[in-house]
């Protein structure tokens, strides 16, 4: 099972403070909208996503189809054949993507500790 691009998600309060500081670790935005609370940031092949407002807790987030640069990929696994196999593992999904559409979708599970995970297919 190939989850594609991996990058945790941040729950900020303020995506202008966050955006600073990240910045100084030597993190530089490469995608988003910071002026609609969210904005993505990279430093080597680490990706950070600052989301202002949009979900309480942090989320690690894999995206099916995205290399860590969010650039398409060949070859991928699709999200509703991951969701397959976790169900088939007896993993419990706290939602679930439409399992006959095609193209975009999201899966959202959670660890044994509550830590939220989103498998995230843009494409």
């Amino acid at each position: 099972m190939k989850l594609g691009a991996f990058s945790i998600s941040l729950a900020v309060k303020d995506i202008h403070a966050s955006q600073a500081f990240y910045k100084k670790l030597g993190f530089e935005a490469f995608g988003g909208n910071i002026t609609e609370n969210w904005l993505m940031m990279k430093h080597d092949a680490f990706v950070i996503g600052l989301f202002q407002g949009m979900f309480d807790k942090n989320i690690l987030t894999f995206n099916p189809g995205w290399d860590q640069d969010a650039q398409e990929l060949d070859s991928f696994t699709d999200v509703r054949e991951i969701q397959k196999s976790l169900k088939n593992q007896g993993v419990s999904l706290i939602s679930e993507v439409d399992e006959t559409s095609q193209g975009p979708g999201s899966i959202m599970l959670a660890d044994p500790d509550g830590n939220m995970i989103l498998i995230d297919q843009h494409r």
